[in-house]
């Protein structure tokens, strides 16, 4: 069920963001520096602040989460255990459902498994570069047209 994020899913969802990303950061130092405390004034004091945030949430446990900025993606973050299990799918049709005109987002070009899956979605890579301090790799812009 995918549902509004409110303040009590913030520690879930923030934690889903910490491990998801020391997961599949390893080219990223300033991710991998991450401890617990830092990622969750991170989330609060900016993911939060900057975004509609929505989840999905399986048994009354949240798997993963949307940010959406209009019809930006800024955030898709799914749980480890809960990947390749439909979560991350669901999260994009509903945005998809959200913005028929159309969506758009950016990845690291080096996040392979992230550009496979939004290719497989119908997201068309659009432009590459490299994306903003402090992470400075090389970037991909995909968009999602109907």
């Amino acid at each position: 069920m995918i549902r509004e994020f409110n303040s009590s899913d913030e520690a879930r969802t923030a934690e889903i963001w910490l491990k998801s990303g020391l997961e599949e950061y390893t080219y990223l130092p300033q991710f991998q520096a991450l401890n617990e405390e830092k990622a969750f004034k991170v989330f609060h004091k900016i993911i939060t602040l900057e975004n509609d945030i929505w989840v999905e949430e399986n048994e009354s446990c949240i798997q993963g989460f949307i940010a959406l900025q209009g019809s930006y993606i800024d955030r898709l973050y799914i749980h480890p255990e809960s990947q390749r299990q439909g979560v991350g799918t669901a999260l994009i049709q509903f945005a998809k459902e959200r913005n028929p005109a159309g969506l758009e987002l950016r990845t690291h070009q080096q996040n392979k498994r992230a550009c496979d899956f939004y290719e497989k979605l119908g997201f068309k890579a659009v432009k590459y570069g490299i994306s903003p301090a402090p992470e400075l790799v090389p970037d991909v812009e995909y968009h999602w047209r109907a």
